[in-house]
């Protein structure tokens, strides 16, 4: 596979420019709002994490 050419490099950039333009406002107001954050916030995310994890451990087992 041959590297990118300079005007891909280019264009690849001006993406990532964008994307980081359009989606700013939504992680300022979600960095804040993770400052705001209760413990039972955080059980709220890790409870299914966990049960996710001992699913995938128990299909792992089963096979």
């Amino acid at each position: 596979m041959n590297p990118p050419e300079t005007w891909e490099m280019i264009a690849i950039g001006a993406v990532v420019l964008v994307v980081l333009f359009l989606i700013r406002p939504g992680l300022k107001q979600a960095f804040k709002q993770s400052r705001e954050a209760t413990n039972k916030d955080w059980a709220g995310l890790i409870l299914p994490i966990g049960l996710v994890i001992l699913f995938v451990i128990l299909l792992i087992s089963l096979a």
